[in-house]
Formats: structure tokens, sequence, C-alpha cells
């Protein structure tokens, strides 16, 4: 079958899907991410009372082939992953209220909150990203409306947000990425935006023309793409104007990847459950 093509700008990629030795069964592909060999690790959403000795991650090489799973039995319902710059894995588990830290080998090393405690700090969290300075900030949208900062070593910085509609006001902010000029992008889903603030939390601008954002994710040139439930896929510059947009897959990806070095973008897709993945042509 002749493959899909679609287009951001200039740039064409060919649509992959599905991609990857993925197992078959009833978890849900929630989320992607890429360590710096270009691994790629599928965060999968499982019922650990129905099924605890399903993995929570999945890791394939650039190829797509299976090399490891771990995380069975550890975490209650993944959200999203993120890898540090320093290789460590982050894992939002969001009906536990945690940010739990794993070595790249599926070791626990800790966590950003209390395991099973709502409101310390967070309560059902979404995603997390980093700064260059390794510095962390949690989108914190399910049960609050806040972005949570921490230093490098955990130490908590401060919080901003409060439910609302303005500038600084979150309606299920779902994810979360920093530039690297230090500036914080927030999809804030149900207000149909991505927000920019600056990494104390002053809000910047809006980033509008979008449905449901739910992933947002730095790209090159210090662009970013934002996937929507359109269901499109959207690459805005460092300004915030829109550079283009496709239809990459069916009904929505509720996560993504942009890989640097190949330039390979991932997208999680739930309905259907599988891969996709956009390669530049």
């Amino acid at each position: 079958m002749t493959p899909l093509i679609v287009a951001l700008g200039e740039r064409r990629y060919r649509i992959e899907r599905p991609w990857g030795d993925l197992p078959e069964g009833p978890g849900r592909i929630s989320d992607v991410a890429c360590d710096a060999a270009g691994n790629v690790l599928v965060q999968y959403r499982t019922d650990p009372y129905v099924d605890p000795a399903a993995p929570a991650i999945i890791v394939l090489s650039p190829e797509g082939r299976r090399i490891g799973a771990w995380g069975a039995g550890e975490v209650a319902d993944g959200h999203m992953v993120s890898v540090h710059p320093d290789g460590r894995v982050f894992v939002v588990d969001r009906d536990a209220h945690e940010v739990i830290i794993f070595s790249a080998e599926g070791r626990r090393l800790g966590a950003l909150g209390k395991r099973h405690a709502p409101g310390e700090p967070f309560n059902a969290p979404c995603d997390i990203a980093f700064a260059r300075d390794g510095s962390s900030y949690v989108a914190d949208g399910y049960g609050n409306s806040l972005v949570h900062r921490f230093a490098a070593d955990g130490t908590p910085l401060g919080a901003w947000g409060r439910p609302g509609q303005r500038g600084g006001e979150f309606t299920t902010p779902h994810s979360v990425w920093v530039l690297g000029d230090g500036r914080v992008l927030v999809a804030d889903r149900e207000n149909n935006r991505v927000q920019v603030f600056t990494p104390e939390g002053v809000h910047l601008l809006d980033v509008r023309d979008l449905h449901k954002p739910m992933d947002v994710h730095g790209g090159p040139d210090g662009s970013f793409y934002v996937t929507d439930q359109t269901p499109r896929l959207s690459q805005f510059n460092r300004e915030g104007r829109l550079i283009g947009r496709c239809r990459p897959v069916l009904n929505g990806a509720h996560g993504m990847w942009w890989e640097p070095r190949s330039g390979v973008i991932y997208q999680s897709e739930q309905n259907p459950n599988r891969l996709t993945r956009l390669v530049p042509i």
C-alpha cells in the first residue's frame, strides 16, 4: 500500500502505523518518549488490580524491536512519561498523585510528591518537563489547576495557577514543556490554548486556534508541536505563529515526542491503540 504523506510547513513526513513490537492486551498506549540513544519508551496505562504483572513501560530500539519492559507493580495509573537530560525516567502516576523517578533500566530511585496523598502537593497530576538546568515543572491538571516548579535536586520552588480562563488560570493543564530559552509551555486543554510563561510563572501570551490540546513538545529551531483533538498536529515557531498543520492520526494523539537526531515525531494513540511515527522524507 502506498504510504500516507503529511506536511508541516516545508517538511514532509511518511506515516508509519502501527509501529513497533508492542504487546496486545487491555493496556492503553498513553504516552511516548525517547532517550539519548534514540530508544523509544512507550507508556502503557494498565490496571494493576486486574493485571499486576503488566509492565508500565515498554522499551523499543530505534528500529522498533522490543528490548525491555519494566514498571510492573510500581505504577498505578501511568499518564505521561518524560526522560530527564541525565537519563532518568519520570513517570507521572496520575491516580497515585506521584511522579515516580526511575533509572534508565527501570529501578525506582525516588519520587516527587507523596504517594496516595492527594494535595501533597499533587492532585491527579498530568505531565512533567525539564529545563536545561535540570529543574522540572509538573502540570497538576485533574484535581488541581496548578503548575509546580522544582529545583534539580527536587526542592519545591513554588507553584502558580488557579481555576479559570484568564492568563495564568487553567482548566486542565494537561501537558507541559520547557523551551531552550526557559519559557514554559502549558497545554491548557479545556481552555483550548497553550499558555506561555516565564520560568517563574509570569504569563506572556496565549497560543490559540487549538481544540483541546493534549500534548506540547519542543521542536527544531525553537519551534514547538501541539497535538489536539481536532484531531491534528500543529507546529508553531518560537513566537507562537503557525508553521504548518497535518492530520497524522485518526482520532487524536494523547502523547508525542520529537527525536532530534532523526527528526522522527512519535504519536501515541489510544483509539485505535497504537504507536504512529512521522518519518522525514
